[in-house]
C-alpha cells in the first residue's frame, strides 16, 4: 500500500496522523476530477499541515471494482482523508475499514453532493432529507473503523432550506457520535440547477454556520463555500473552528497555501516561492513518466500555479498544448517554467 516512493524533495516525515492529531483548522475540499492523488502531492509541497480530502470515492467502487486504484496514494499525502459516498451503513461501514486498513487519517461522508447521477444511487446532497438515515450511516462507519468519522454536508436542499430544518439535521447527525461538521454554507438546489451552477446560485449564508456553533459549541465545525483569502479565513475562524477551501485553492493555489503553516500552525519557516515549489514536483513527475503516466496527468494540477505573474498565461498555454504529446516529459515541463517572469 501507498506503493510510490517519495522523492527527496517531498516531506514524508509526517506520519500518518492518530486521531487526537488531526487538525481541520484549514483543508482543501474534496473535489471532482481536481483532488487527485497528483494534486495533493502538488499541494503537500506549500504545506505539511493543511488537511487534503480526496476526491468522493462511491462505496460500489470499492466494493465492486477496482479498491487500489481508488485508494492508491502517495506516502507524503499525509494528513489524508478518504470522502465516501453511499447511503447503505453496511457498505459504508466496510469502506470505513478499508480506509482505515489502507493509512487514511480520516473517513469523510459526502452529504452535499447535488449531481443527479449520486442523486439516483442515494447519495450526496439528497440525504439531507434523510438525517435519521445518515446518523446510521455514521454510527456503522464510527463502530467500523478506528479513524476519525467526519461529514460534509449542506444548509439544507430545495425547500428544507430553513435554519430549523438544518437545526433538525445536525441535532439528529450528532447522536451517531460524530462530532466534526463540514457544512458548506449554501444550500442545494437538486432540480433545475446544474452540479456547477450549484457552486454559485444559492447564496451563501454563513450566519448559518456560525448559529450552529454557537448551538452545539461541543462540536467541531468547518465552514466552506466561497472563500477566496486568508484574510476571510482568519474572520471565519474568530467563530467556527476550520475553514475549508475548494476552488480558489486549486485556481489559484500560491497566494492561499503558501503561508498556511505559518499562520494557522505556527511554523517558523519562510514560505516556498512558486518556482521553488514547481523545482520541488519534478522529481515526483519523473516517477509518475517512469510509471508509465502522461505528462499532462500531472502537470495539469498545476496551471494555476502562476496565476497573476508575468508569463503565467504563457506557461499554461505552453503546458496545455504540448503537454498532451506522447512525447511529452521533464523537459517540456521545463520549457513551460522558463517562460515565467523571474524577478
Amino acid at each position: 500500500m501507498n506503493s510510490a516512493q517519495a522523492p527527496q524533495t517531498l516531506d514524508t516525515s509526517n506520519p500518518s496522523s492518530t486521531p487526537d492529531s488531526i487538525s481541520r483548522r484549514f483543508s482543501v475540499a474534496p473535489m471532482m476530477d481536481w483532488t487527485t492523488s497528483d494534486c495533493r502531492v502538488f499541494h503537500r509541497l506549500f504545506s505539511d499541515h493543511t488537511l487534503l480530502y480526496t476526491e468522493m470515492v462511491t462505496t460500489g467502487a470499492l466494493i465492486h471494482g477496482d479498491a487500489a486504484r481508488h485508494l492508491d496514494y502517495h506516502a507524503s499525502e499525509h494528513p489524508v482523508a478518504l470522502q465516501l459516498g453511499g447511503s447503505n451503513p453496511s457498505e459504508l461501514a466496510q469502506c470505513a475499514r478499508m480506509a482505515e486498513e489502507w493509512g487514511y487519517d480520516e473517513v469523510n461522508l459526502n452529504v452535499g453532493c447535488p449531481s443527479d447521477r449520486v442523486q439516483n444511487n442515494m447519495i450526496g446532497a439528497c440525504l439531507m432529507a434523510h438525517p435519521q438515515l445518515v446518523a446510521e450511516c455514521l454510527g456503522e462507519m464510527r463502530a467500523a473503523a478506528g479513524i476519525p468519522v467526519t461529514v460534509k454536508h449542506r444548509l439544507g436542499i430545495d425547500d428544507l432550506d430553513s435554519f430549523e430544518h438544518l437545526h433538525q439535521f445536525v441535532e439528529t447527525v450528532r447522536q451517531s457520535g460524530c462530532t466534526s461538521f463540514t457544512i458548506h454554507a449554501r444550500k442545494a438546489i437538486l432540480q433545475g440547477l446544474s452540479p456547477k451552477e450549484n457552486r454559485d446560485i444559492p447564496p451563501l449564508i454563513y450566519d448559518h454556520v456560525y448559529r450552529i456553533k454557537t448551538l452545539y459549541p461541543e462540536l467541531e465545525i468547518i465552514i466552506n463555500g466561497g472563500i477566496k483569502t486568508l484574510a476571510e479565513c482568519d474572520q471565519h475562524l474568530e467563530r467556527v473552528d476550520g475553514v475549508m477551501i475548494g476552488r480558489e485553492a486549486y485556481q489559484n493555489p500560491w497566494p492561499l497555501l503558501s503561508e498556511v503553516d505559518q499562520r494557522y500552525f505556527g511554523i517558523d519557516r519562510p514560505a516556498r516561492s512558486r518556482m521553488d515549489i514547481a523545482e520541488a514536483f519534478i522529481p515526483y513527475l519523473e516517477q509518475r513518466l517512469a510509471e508509465g503516466a502522461p505528462l499532462y496527468a500531472a502537470a495539469k494540477h498545476l496551471l494555476g500555479l502562476f496565476h497573476g505573474q508575468r508569463g503565467g498565461k504563457q506557461f499554461r498555454r505552453y503546458l496545455s498544448e504540448n503537454g498532451h504529446a506522447r512525447e511529452a516529459g521533464v523537459d517540456t515541463f521545463r520549457a513551460a517554467l522558463a517562460l515565467v517572469a523571474q524577478d
